[in-house]
């Protein structure tokens, strides 16, 4: 599995799975992605630590 936002490995039994009412799902290795993604709304292309 990789990170939704920045696109590393996760490895198994570690990260974050979100589901959100719609039925989506998100995958993060950190709090940092995670915080970046939903509450801060940012664009991973825009952000110069991930691999997007």
């Amino acid at each position: 599995m990789e990170c939704t936002f920045c696109g590393d490995k996760i490895k198994r039994g570690e990260g974050k799975i979100v589901v959100k009412e719609d039925g989506s799902s998100y995958f993060y290795c950190s709090s940092k992605c995670e915080k970046n993604h939903l509450e801060l709304g940012r664009d991973p292309r825009n952000v110069e630590w991930t691999n997007r």
